[in-house]
C-alpha cells in the first residue's frame, strides 16, 4: 500500500463564500491556513484543512465603510467569533467514489458535511475542487434565521451557505 501525503499550497488555494438572503447573495473569499490531503494507492483517504476566519473577506460591496461594517458582523459573536476561534477545520473522515464526508469545525462546534469533489493528480502536484453546503444555524450563527425569529420579511437570511473549495496541494 503505498501512501502519499500532500501539503495544501495555502497562496495557490482558495475558498470562495456565498451567503444568501431574501433580497439577494453577498460573496467573497476566506483562506486556507494549512492542511494536508492523504491518498492511499492514489485514492483519496483523508485530510485536514485549516481554515483562517480571521481573513474572510466580502467582496460585493464595494464601499468601504459598509464593507468594515459588514466584516465586523461576520467577525462577531453574531456569525464566527473571531477572537475567540481564529480557526475553523474540516477532517475527512469517509471517503466513497468522489464524495467525501467529514467533520467541520467552526466555533468549537463539530458537525459532519459532506459533498462531492473533482481531485486530479499530476505527479507531486494535486488539485481538488468542491462545494460545501454549511447550515450556519448549526454553529450558533442564528441572526437573522428564520428557524429562531418570526416576521423578518425581507431582512431574513438564509441558513445555508456555500463554501466552494479550490485547493492546490504538493506531495510532501
Amino acid at each position: 500500500m503505498k501512501t502519499q501525503k500532500f501539503e495544501i499550497l495555502n497562496t495557490q488555494s482558495t475558498i470562495e463564500w456565498v451567503g444568501k438572503k431574501v433580497t439577494g447573495a453577498h460573496h467573497g473569499t476566506i483562506a486556507i491556513k494549512e492542511g494536508e490531503i492523504v491518498l492511499n494507492n492514489d485514492q483519496l483517504t483523508g485530510g485536514t484543512i485549516v481554515i483562517d476566519t480571521t481573513s474572510i473577506k466580502i467582496l460585493d460591496v464595494t464601499d468601504p465603510e459598509t464593507n468594515a461594517q459588514f466584516a465586523g458582523h461576520l467577525a462577531s459573536d453574531d456569525f464566527f467569533s473571531i477572537n475567540k476561534f481564529p480557526e475553523a477545520t474540516y477532517q475527512i473522515t469517509t471517503v466513497s467514489g468522489n464524495h467525501i464526508e467529514g467533520d467541520l469545525t467552526i466555533k468549537g462546534i463539530t458537525h459532519p458535511v459532506g459533498f462531492d469533489a473533482a481531485i486530479n493528480v499530476n505527479g507531486d502536484m494535486l488539485t481538488a475542487t468542491g462545494k460545501l453546503v454549511v447550515d450556519r444555524t448549526l454553529y450558533e450563527m442564528k441572526f437573522r434565521s428564520g428557524n429562531f425569529f418570526k416576521d423578518l420579511g425581507d431582512t431574513l437570511i438564509y441558513n445555508n451557505f456555500e463554501l466552494n473549495i479550490n485547493v492546490t496541494a504538493k506531495a510532501a
